[in-house]
């Protein structure tokens, strides 16, 4: 009985890194429609988010059900909470990319984001999208130290962040207010996707120590 208990506990995670990686797949596809124009892909992203809501619904379901019929305590405990909340955080972020393809779609036929800013959005996509899948492998190996990396890392989306800004309010940009919001919305968007990972890291370090991931990261 205890064995298949924890055997759900463990496919519990196995369906969060199931649903990061759609996640990762989103991120992906709405910066590709973004910076192609292509209202297809975008529509796509849209369309798609449902398929991880679902998937949040099952993970809570099996989620509140462990929580009712085991009544679990110390470490088991921790778990489940801690994955009520990773689900949620991972469910936003695919609503973030959905933000992201509709920006790509309302200014289809044009591409949103002018071309002189475009390096700084790519590498704002870039960066989030890595962040996704390395905390997808966070999930999976349950890795304290990757975890903790991850959060130092973000440290340059915030400067890609602040580059954006200055961009915007520069005498140089002659884009007109309209690309000025998108830009700064997407800026966003990606810097959320960000933050959220490094939320879950987090959530996973206090999972296997039991604690303050912001006191492991100073040690």
């Amino acid at each position: 009985m205890r064995e298949a208990y924890h055997d759900q506990l463990d496919s519990i995670f196995d369906d969060l890194a199931g649903i990061c990686r759609r996640v990762e797949t989103a991120v992906g596809l709405a910066t590709q429609a973004l910076m192609s124009g292509d209202a297809a892909i975008a529509e796509r992203v849209i369309s798609e988010d449902v398929e991880i809501d679902l998937a949040r619904e099952r993970v809570e379901g099996s989620a509140f059900s462990l929580l009712s019929l085991q009544q679990p305590v110390a470490t088991d405990l921790r778990t489940i909470v801690a994955a009520l909340r990773m689900v949620s955080e991972l469910e936003r972020m695919g609503d973030l990319s959905v933000h992201v393809a509709k920006v790509a779609r309302l200014r289809v036929p044009e591409i949103a984001v002018p071309e002189d800013i475009r390096p700084t959005v790519q590498r704002m996509a870039t960066v989030a999208e890595d962040m996704v899948k390395r905390v997808r492998e966070v999930i999976i190996g349950r890795d304290v130290e990757a975890a903790i990396a991850l959060g130092r890392d973000d440290e340059e989306m915030d400067g890609l962040r602040r580059r954006s800004f200055a961009e915007l309010l520069s005498d140089d940009w002659t884009h007109g207010v309209e690309a000025a919001v998108d830009v700064a919305l997407l800026g966003r968007y990606y810097e959320r996707i960000a933050d959220h990972a490094v939320s879950i890291a987090n959530r996973v370090v206090f999972v296997v120590t039991g604690h303050n991931p912001t006191a492991l990261a100073e040690q």
